[in-house]
């Protein structure tokens, strides 16, 4: 029969202490049954053996005329359960009430047991005389030792399982009492507020909860900075989507006036479709900070050529540097794998070129390159723009940071994009100026993965 689960802990710790105590006690109890068993053969035989040895002696003493059979009398209550014989040259001279005429046992020294006749179990103890003329045999019914020990163990081992429902009791309330700082945590998490993180005191704990109450302080901090980025970020992205609505809106009741210019028209019309279009970007973007803060966006795992990827990208860009006359430059001769899922890198890399594209201005250089470099493998993108200064540089990352003074419309999230994704992926991120072109240089360096 399968037994019932315990949900309680105090439940367990009660029944795991009784089980062993039971256990402990039975072991105990088998253990002083049997020492005590030999400990009473030990000392009833040394008294068979005393007894033997006064009877030899007492025998010694009696005149050599003197056979006839003596028969000892009734002292004590316990006497029928001993008796005697003593044997000279051979003829029965004396012996118990309780003893036959023929000898008790075979041997004629040292003990035996023996079953007499009406079935009874005898310890026999058998010895000769000094003159080997006088054999006397002194025995004991075993019955009689059975009784002995239940009576001492009895008086050993009752008092002991009279105490165990009061152990049980004692341990019952020290489980209940040791338990009572869990409880009160308990008690303590379900009055608190749902938005409370504040954290749980741990001081007059004990030992084995401050481990498990300093995760649970920690796991409420975390909530904490969760929350926050979460109200933080619902407040930029409703500032931010604010300005390319009610440019939309601005354009649309434009175009609604200009009944009869066409031109004004068109231009307020196409001024609203790149309003649609800097939402939409920015709502693209969002999405995507989002999905970084997700916990699971940082346990993406594969294995990626980024080789392969830069020139996947960098064809996707060349329409768009193209369009404003710039060089956008590649170099990627070898394969660079990383383990690391295909979508992160190329978001971070789409982003880090159309930024170059956006801020180096018309006619621009753009290049790209992938190299290993002792062990590493780096992505490199540099382009001949204005560059920034080393104040704007520290500031790369911050939600919703823009350079002002550029003529480009943005939001901002690009680089905290690329922030997140370096920091998903384990990615080392160096933004210093282009030696070589003049402008921004970005570098974000991998660990190279293991060959296949």
């Amino acid at each position: 029969m399968r037994l019932p689960a315990l949900h309680s802990m105090q439940l367990r710790l009660l029944a795991y202490l009784s089980a062993g105590v039971a256990l402990v006690w039975l072991a105990a109890a088998a253990w002083t049954w049997v020492d005590a068993r030999h400990e009473l053969d030990e000392l009833l035989d040394s008294h068979l053996a005393q007894a033997a040895a006064l009877l030899v002696v007492q025998q010694s003493h009696v005149d050599d005329d003197e056979n006839e059979e003596e028969e000892a009398p009734v002292l004590h209550k316990y006497a029928p359960r001993v008796a005697f014989q003593v044997f000279h040259e051979g003829v029965l001279v004396a012996r118990s009430g309780n003893a036959g005429l023929t000898p008790m046992s075979r041997e004629t020294r040292g003990f035996d047991t023996v079953t007499l006749d009406n079935g009874d179990r005898w310890r026999v103890f058998a010895t000769r005389g000094s003159r080997r003329d006088i054999q006397v045999y002194v025995g004991e019914q075993l019955d009689s030792r059975d009784g002995i020990l239940r009576a001492v163990l009895r008086g050993m081992l009752l008092p002991s399982m009279l105490a165990l429902p009061l152990l049980a009791a004692l341990m019952w309330w020290a489980v209940r009492k040791a338990m009572a700082p869990l409880d009160a945590l308990g008690h303590s998490l379900r009055s608190r507020a749902p938005d409370s993180t504040a954290p749980l005191p741990r001081d007059s704990l004990p030992t084995e909860m401050r481990p498990m109450v300093d995760e649970l302080n920690a796991l409420l901090r975390r909530i904490e900075g969760m929350v926050a980025s979460e109200r933080r970020f619902t407040a930029d992205a409703a500032h931010e989507l604010r300005t390319p609505i009610a440019a939309i809106r601005t354009q649309a009741q434009v175009a609604m006036g200009a009944v009869d210019d066409a031109d004004e028209r068109r231009h307020a019309l196409q001024n609203t479709l790149a309003g649609c279009d800097r939402a939409a970007r920015l709502v693209d973007q969002l999405l995507t900070l989002a999905r970084l803060d997700a916990p699971a966006s940082a346990a993406a795992s594969g294995r990626t050529d980024l080789s392969a990827l830069a020139r996947s990208v960098a064809a996707d860009m060349a329409p768009q540097a193209l369009a404003r006359g710039q060089d956008l430059e590649l170099q990627a001769p070898q394969q660079c794998p990383v383990t690391i899922d295909e979508v992160l890198p190329r978001v971070l890399l789409r982003n880090l070129l159309d930024n170059a594209s956006r801020y180096a201005g018309d006619g621009a250089r753009i290049a790209v390159s992938v190299a290993v470099v002792r062990g590493w493998v780096q992505l490199t993108v540099q382009d001949s723009g204005p560059g920034l200064s080393p104040a704007e540089m520290a500031r790369l990352g911050e939600r919703f940071f823009r350079v002002l003074g550029t003529a480009q419309t943005g939001s901002g999230l690009g680089w905290s994009i690329v922030r997140r994704i370096a920091q998903a992926t384990g990615a080392q991120v160096e933004v210093t100026h282009s030696a070589s072109l003049g402008g921004l240089q970005v570098q974000v360096s991998w660990r190279m993965a293991e060959p296949a």
